[in-house]
């Protein structure tokens, strides 16, 4: 299925058109469904259209829904290293987040504000894999790539600090925001030059593209490759340029809006819903508790 933008409702998949959204006639909730079984998307072009609505003020999802496998990069943007004061590493910094963390569009994320004090944003390029990969070659891994979408792989700079842990930083629930909508690599004007903006309430925050990559999108999934088996439906974060909270010591707070801009697809819009007052205590190991 070649130069197409998606969108995942609560009727299900649909095809973005001017003026609207065409539902699609479809037995699969999203787009990681149907990759998972059919492997590609070719179902979809043949699907009938049930019906067309306006895409204003359609609740959008995820493109990509929670089961899927989210892998993420620390440290992939040259601006981000050199901001940091940081040395280019030689390896990605790779590690794998909770898929429960995954939310779509316009959600409400809450600051687990007993756990966390840095909340923090980074807007990303989400690429979503659509051929199994294993041990492949950088010149493999487009060819494997159902598309893209955006990504704000939100983390607990303090929660990193103390636990050593970017996983445990990132997967608190409604930190990975994906979507609004899901493109084929068709599509992109240039997929080695893929711009990505962050703002904060409308003040912009990061600015870059993926020629500032540290590892390139096909040489980052292609070592992930070496070290995992990837699967059709499988979520790749590739890094975030510099411009975050982290880099300017200024954190997410109760009731700003995050709007991340990808190239080619819908933005991304979360807002920071309220703070957790009252949680309930970490549960002590039963190593710890004898």
């Amino acid at each position: 299925m070649l130069g197409v933008q998606l969108v995942v409702t609560r009727d299900g998949v649909g095809r973005l058109e001017e003026g609207g959204i065409a539902l699609l006639d479809s037995a699969f909730p999203d787009v990681a469904a149907l990759l998972r079984v059919a492997g590609s998307l070719d179902l979809l072009a043949a699907a009938r259209v049930l019906d067309r609505v306006p895409l204003e003020g359609c609740e959008l999802r995820a493109p990509v829904g929670g089961s899927s496998a989210v892998w993420g990069v620390g440290l992939n943007y040259h601006s981000k290293a050199a901001r940091a004061g940081r040395a280019v590493p030689v390896e990605p910094i790779l590690y794998l987040a909770a898929s429960s963390a995954v939310v779509g569009p316009d959600a409400e994320v809450t600051v687990p504000v007993e756990r966390t004090a840095e909340m923090d944003y980074e807007g990303e390029i989400a690429v979503v894999i659509g051929q199994p990969l294993y041990q492949a070659e950088p010149s493999a891994v487009w060819p494997a790539v159902a598309g893209i979408t955006a990504a704000n792989d939100i983390t607990a700079r303090d929660v990193m600090r103390a636990t050593g842990s970017p996983t445990l930083a990132k997967s608190f629930p409604g930190f990975n925001p994906l979507g609004a909508s899901f493109v084929t690599v068709d599509e992109l004007p240039d997929r080695d030059a893929i711009g990505v903006r962050t703002f904060v309430n409308g003040e912009l925050r990061q600015a870059g593209d993926s020629s500032g990559m540290i590892f390139a999108i096909p040489e980052l999934v292609a070592r992930l490759s070496h070290l995992v088996a990837l699967e059709p439906g499988d979520i790749v974060l590739t890094g975030t340029p510099a411009g975050t909270g982290q880099d300017r010591q200024c954190f997410l707070a109760a009731g700003d809006e995050i709007r991340v801009e990808v190239d080619s697809v819908l933005p991304l819009v979360t807002t920071v819903a309220g703070l957790i007052t009252e949680l309930a205590p970490t549960p002590v190991l039963a190593e710890q508790a004898r």
